[in-house]
């Protein structure tokens, strides 16, 4: 069955170890490996451009059916900080609910798209993208920035993360 591992890494060098794990680790072994990323807005030089960020500073994602396989050829990457959940040589994959909440955020390529709203008084209202139906989870809006702060469980405890959001209008 196949799985969701998390591994840590330095922050700032998640491309970087995913890339060196998908070169150096067999696709039988590694399924995919990934950095979750949302998509925003940020102006410069005058005009607004589309960016990625990564989700989770620090992780790097991986899914794959053989563990133990994995783990051993970890091992062999450098700059690799520690694989979450291993306690007594046992590696625990990512909880179910987890997974879940994460893959009804993001798309096939691991990426949160725009949200966009508007708010009338004090409530907010998602009309397109993944926090739609998800209001709850928004703990701070940054209009300026074009960006929500939300709650998530992740690694069995509670997150704030960015995800991308355009405020069209506010009465």
């Amino acid at each position: 069955m196949e799985n969701w591992y998390v591994i840590q890494v330095r922050s700032g060098h998640e491309h970087q170890i995913a890339q060196s794990c998908r070169f150096r680790i067999a696709d039988d072994i590694l399924k995919e490996c990934f950095i979750p990323e949302y998509k925003t807005r940020k102006k410069y030089r005058g005009q607004w451009h589309d960016v990625q960020a990564v989700l989770f500073k620090g992780y790097v994602f991986m899914i794959s059916d053989q563990v133990d396989e994995l783990f051993n050829e970890l091992k062999k990457i450098p700059d690799l900080t520690k694989m979450i959940g291993k306690k007594k040589d046992i590696i625990y994959p990512l909880p179910e609910h987890e997974v879940h909440f994460l893959q009804s955020f993001s798309d096939d390529e691991h990426l949160v798209d725009m949200s966009y709203g508007f708010i009338e008084g004090d409530k907010i209202t998602i009309t397109r993208g993944p926090l739609m139906g998800k209001e709850g989870s928004i703990r701070k809006i940054d209009r300026h920035k074009r960006i929500a702060y939300i709650e998530v469980e992740f690694l069995n405890q509670i997150s704030t993360v960015k995800i991308g959001l355009e405020i069209i209008s506010k009465t």
